[in-house]
């Protein structure tokens, strides 16, 4: 899965990147975040009016058939292999895809069945890169329409494997007008797409265990650490040495 990630990028840096319309630019900047957690804000790139414009939507997807908007949590990850087909995200696949930009991800490697390892997940070059993605819009019987978006994930290339049995979906340059439907394209061909990144164009390090409390946020989360050594195991029999 894909639960924590970052984002380092300002609006002028999207705008630039993606190459938005006008209409897209805020007035107001991004922060840049280290730290992005279910239900956050976040920007994305989609198409309206036949441009590419940069919204900011909640992470956390709430289909438009939703009785409430409780669950959005539990739909932050839609599955490459069942997205198609599943009530809750193949409209989107077919008609509201999108793109969420990112820098990089988080994931815990297991250490003992008590602990775990954050880890940091980039691109070697870092080249921009963004996480393939669905969005969607609600509208509760009172209150304002809510716009929410999810992170496609694929099986692990066999870097990533080595942290998770799962990845995000990520897509360079030469995918995002073919994912944003700037052409048509079949939905095997765009399955096609949902697909394991590079390992080779990849890394990750070791990260501190501040990054999975979500009122942290700030650029050291990132910083390599040494990872947590296992516990040696001590036979039962193995009396204490006397120093």
């Amino acid at each position: 899965m894909c639960g924590r990630f970052t984002n380092q990028y300002s609006w002028s840096e999207l705008h630039a990147l993606y190459s938005l319309s006008d209409q897209s630019f805020p007035q107001s900047n991004l922060r840049p975040r280290f730290n992005v957690a279910p239900t956050d804000e976040m920007p994305i790139v989609r198409i309206k009016d036949g441009r590419r414009e940069l919204s900011l939507l909640k992470w956390g997807l709430v289909p438009s058939s939703s009785k409430d908007a409780k669950d959005a949590a539990k739909l932050i990850n839609a599955r490459a292999e069942t997205v198609a087909e599943k009530p809750a995200f193949r409209s989107a696949f077919r008609h509201r895809r999108c793109l969420v930009p990112a820098n990089g991800f988080y994931e815990w490697k297991k250490i003992t069945p008590k602990e775990k390892q954050p880890y940091f997940i980039t691109l070697r070059d870092k080249a921009p890169f963004a996480f393939a993605g669905l969005y969607e819009w609600w509208i509760p019987r009172e209150g304002s329409r809510l716009e929410t978006f999810t992170i496609i994930t694929c099986a692990p290339n066999p870097l990533v494997a080595e942290l998770h049995d799962r990845m995000p979906v990520i897509l360079g340059p030469e995918s995002w007008s073919a994912w944003l439907g700037e052409h048509l394209l079949s939905p095997d061909k765009l399955k096609d797409l949902l697909k394991p990144f590079p390992p080779d164009r990849m890394e990750f390090w070791p990260v501190d265990k501040r990054v999975g409390s979500v009122a942290n946020d700030e650029p050291s989360l990132i910083l390599p650490v040494e990872p947590v050594a296992p516990a040696k195991k001590t036979s039962k029999n193995e009396e204490p040495r006397l120093l």
